[in-house]
């Protein structure tokens, strides 16, 4: 059984051909040569400098499990969670930690994996997840509460299901509308505009 993360649904977001070129093709991206990469893998290293139990206790949390690896067979998906946080009446949420800025929006990108992550948890934990949260750390470790809807839920299920019609018979999908997005693309050179 093939497993999707939410790093290659996001991708796929950015481009459809990034699924067909890292899956299909089995050509990598060399991403860890990217600054803003390398920053972020180094974020997860140090996030035990940042008061967690303060955070956790500014959102009600009342039980917590770290750094949570999960796959799920019926949702084709894999990921590994920062924090699962649980509450009262039987729910819970992820909490992820970000090397980015606040820009007084969440981005769908990150919309998209803490969804995943959502899903993940429903699933594996049995607890109903409406909510999600973002530790923005280069906003002064700013927390950012998203809504975890129904509809958000079924897009990102349909967003799996898409990327698997790609692995399932190897086809070429349209590239991104963006065009800008293709300047700084690793498949730039190989990837017919």
């Amino acid at each position: 059984m093939k497993y999707v993360t939410p790093s290659e649904i996001i991708e796929y977001l950015y481009c459809p051909r990034f699924i067909y070129f890292m899956n299909c093709l089995k050509i990598s991206q060399h991403e860890d040569k990217r600054y803003l990469v390398m920053k972020g893998r180094k974020i997860h290293e140090q996030k035990a400098l940042i008061n967690r139990e303060y955070l956790r206790k500014k959102i009600g949390c009342i039980d917590k499990k770290i750094d949570v690896y999960m796959s799920s067979e019926s949702l084709r998906l894999v990921g590994r969670i920062d924090e699962v946080l649980f509450f009262e009446k039987d729910s819970a949420a992820p909490l992820d930690y970000k090397y980015a800025e606040y820009r007084e929006h969440v981005f769908k990108t990150h919309l998209i994996q803490q969804t995943c992550y959502a899903l993940l948890i429903e699933e594996i934990f049995r607890k109903s997840v409406d909510k999600a949260f973002i530790v923005y750390v280069r906003s002064n470790n700013k927390l950012k509460e998203l809504i975890i809807s129904k509809k958000i839920k079924d897009q990102t299920i349909k967003l799996i299901d898409e990327i698997f019609d790609i692995l399932n018979i190897d086809y070429f999908p349209k590239g991104t509308s963006s065009k800008n997005r293709c300047l700084d693309c690793t498949y730039r050179n190989i990837c017919v505009k």
